[in-house]
Parts: C-alpha cells; sequence; structure tokens
C-alpha cells in the first residue's frame, strides 16, 4: 500500500480531505486506431451528443475496468459531463484506502489516462480500400459511435484505446 497523507485545515470544513480527480473517458471527433493486422485498420471516434440518451443511471469508476468499485453515481461520488472536448467525469477518491492510492497514482502521474465500458445503441460505418504496394490493398474502417446505449464504467486505465482521453488530480480545496 502506498502511504498517504490526508491535509485538514484548520477551519474544519468538510472538503479539507478532498480527493478529487477528473477527466474524460471519451474525446469528440477524434479518430483511435481500435484493431489494426497486416491487412486491415479499424478507426473509431465518438461523435457530439453520442450520450444525450445514454443510461447512466448507476455509473461507476474502476481501474482498468476490472476490480474494487472507487467511486459511483448512486452515492454521489462520481459525476459525469458533457462539453464540446468529450464526456467527462470528477470523482471524490477519499472513501476508501484503494481510492486514496488511485488519487496519489494520478496526482504522482502515473496513471494519466481513462476508458470506457459501454454498449451502442447507432454508429455509422465507411469502409474503403487503400493500396498498400501495386500487389495488395488495405481494407479501412472507420466507425462513428452516434449513440450509446448504456455507459457501465468510467476507468483510469493504464493503456487506453483513444490516447486523447485523460484523467488528473484536482488541488485540494
Amino acid at each position: 500500500a502506498m502511504p498517504v497523507e490526508l491535509v485538514e485545515d484548520a477551519s474544519g470544513s468538510d472538503n479539507s480531505n478532498s480527493m478529487k480527480v477528473r477527466g474524460y473517458c471519451t474525446t469528440y471527433n477524434e479518430k483511435y486506431l481500435l484493431h489494426s493486422g497486416p491487412d486491415f485498420e479499424v478507426w473509431e471516434q465518438v461523435a457530439p451528443g453520442a450520450f444525450d440518451e445514454a443510461d447512466e443511471s448507476d455509473v461507476i469508476m474502476q481501474y482498468d475496468h476490472q476490480g474494487h468499485v472507487y467511486a459511483r453515481i448512486s452515492n454521489n461520488t462520481l459525476m459525469l459531463f458533457d462539453d464540446t472536448h468529450g464526456h467527462g467525469m470528477e470523482a471524490e477518491l477519499n472513501g476508501t484506502t484503494i481510492g486514496r492510492q488511485l488519487y496519489e497514482e494520478i496526482r504522482g502521474g502515473y496513471t494519466t489516462k481513462m476508458s470506457m465500458g459501454f454498449t451502442i445503441a447507432g454508429m455509422e460505418k465507411v469502409e474503403r480500400w487503400e493500396n498498400m504496394d501495386e500487389a495488395s490493398e488495405k481494407l479501412i474502417i472507420d466507425i462513428t459511435l452516434t449513440k450509446i446505449r448504456k455507459l457501465y464504467d468510467v476507468s483510469a486505465v493504464s493503456l487506453p484505446a483513444n490516447p486523447g482521453t485523460s484523467i488528473g488530480a484536482r488541488s485540494k480545496s
């Protein structure tokens, strides 16, 4: 376990031990390589508005989409938001020992990216062929997620599918 020192302010404010993190579990209109092979590539992006009708009734925050729950909607330790950059989150991690440890890992820059677990309700797919050389072609598939059905989790991750995601610790308030 990583030792954590909690700083209390003299005012006695309930926010003195705040360990908030904020980030984006996806970005909008930014293509990222999802899969590839010697003769194909699959690129994905999320369209603005894709979360407008999504079920976000009890989303949880995890690490690498597994194990412990660090924050969740139903106990008000996780909040989701949408802006022009992407679908974001803010979480309070001071409720458990492992949450405080994750906060320190994020604050220290060891964990800097995010991901999300979800199901799809709508997408657009475009396939095209590109010449690799005179004898071979590569199939390029572009997928745009237009409608998310359900968001299950937002995760701090070691290796994201979308490199444009981010997570960072906020100053103690």
